[in-house]
């Protein structure tokens, strides 16, 4: 199997007297342990994640999506990602939000840097109208859930239609839910390391992509509504 499905779940609480509970994710590093690519001894890596909100009757409400690279990467290299703007969306009462990330190997570098410019013009937390966007109670991957957000926001081409399954190396989920029965916890954090290892024909790979979700008591203003 080439990439490591990784799922967390956290529980939140809600307090209506306060601001609203609102996620944030925002990428930490990511670190090339072993490489793939052992005859160029580079590989040429993309990111794209996104913070899907469902509420209480698990309809889909609100997506906010973003992307990194095209990079080369060496082995032993780790980058930062200081600079890097989180992504945020507001919690449903009695609601859930999914932290998801996906790590892929980029086969042609103009057509992906291409698409990473038109998910960063999406910018900010989209609402989507109840029922508007139909994505059923079945547990997802993260890539369905990256796939949906950015469809829900307007973005015409799937990302599955560009992908096949040896391109993904990694896929990550951390599923956040909003509990109002115990005020005990206003605010939270959590650190993610995430671990993609695999082989692939005669060569391996493994990388660690770290990010960490917040949840705070702010206001954030929706980019548009669809």
């Amino acid at each position: 199997m080439k990439f490591l499905y990784l799922f967390g779940i956290l529980f939140i609480t809600a307090c209506s007297s306060q601001k609203p509970l609102t996620a944030e994710m925002k990428l930490s590093q990511l670190k090339a342990v072993n490489l793939e690519e052992t005859l160029t001894r580079k590989d040429e890596l993309m990111m794209t994640w996104s913070l899907t909100a469902f509420d209480s009757k698990n309809r889909l409400v609100g997506v906010a999506s973003s992307a990194w690279g095209v990079e080369k990467v060496q082995k032993g290299a780790v980058l930062s990602f200081e600079n890097q703007a989180p992504v945020q969306v507001s919690m449903p009462k009695g609601g859930k939000i999914i932290a998801s990330l996906l790590l892929i190997e980029v086969d042609d570098y103009s057509q992906a840097q291409q698409w990473i410019k038109r998910v960063r013009d999406i910018n900010g937390w989209i609402q989507v109208p109840v029922g508007f966007f139909e994505i059923g109670s079945e547990l997802l991957t993260p890539l369905k859930y990256v796939t949906t957000a950015l469809a829900a926001a307007g973005m015409g081409v799937q990302l599955t239609d560009r992908l096949d399954k040896d391109d993904i190396l990694g896929q990550s989920s951390v599923e956040l839910r909003d509990s109002s029965n115990d005020h005990q916890k206003k605010e939270t954090a959590m650190h993610v390391p995430a671990r993609f290892s695999g082989r692939h024909l005669r060569d391996s790979f493994e990388y660690q992509v770290d990010y960490d979700i917040r949840l705070k008591r702010i206001k954030i203003k929706p980019a548009s509504s669809r």
